[in-house]
């Protein structure tokens, strides 16, 4: 059992200069990227605004504590509901910015395989998402 702890204490260890760099890749990405380039950005289209809303939630990562504040923020902008759902769902499941870390910890081919398929999973989440409210007459 000692052993175990020891392992995880070592493994932890090892894996914190990558970790603590990824945190502060993703804080300055986050930083970089003003809140006003997103209402500007979506057009309403609801394809387009899928694709980008996770292409723009993959690059931005961030927590979902977070992902709420931003959400509320850009539904008040303008931005449709699709783009803000892809966004958030997005932004919490992909991290291109946290790939090379992912990849040295869990391996690159695991990696870019779970980027992807949460990519996509993302626009579909935010197509069916939207599809039901409207359905149920919430949006």
């Amino acid at each position: 059992m000692f052993e175990a702890f020891y392992r995880s204490g070592k493994s932890l260890l090892n894996t914190s200069p990558l970790i603590i760099g990824t945190v502060l890749l993703v804080s300055m990405v986050s930083v970089l990227i003003p809140k006003s380039f997103y209402s500007v950005v979506f057009s309403g289209s609801v394809i387009f605004d899928s694709l980008l809303g996770s292409l723009v939630g993959s690059i931005s990562a961030g927590n979902p504590v977070t992902s709420y504040i931003f959400g509320g923020e850009f539904l008040s902008q303008g931005v449709s509901l699709i783009a803000v759902t892809a966004f958030l769902v997005a932004w919490v499941t992909v991290g291109f910015v946290q790939l090379p870390a992912e990849s040295a910890i869990l391996g690159r081919k695991f990696a870019v395989l779970r980027n992807f398929l949460s990519f996509v999973f993302a626009i579909i989440v935010a197509l069916v998402s939207v599809f039901i409210l409207e359905v149920l007459g919430w949006v």
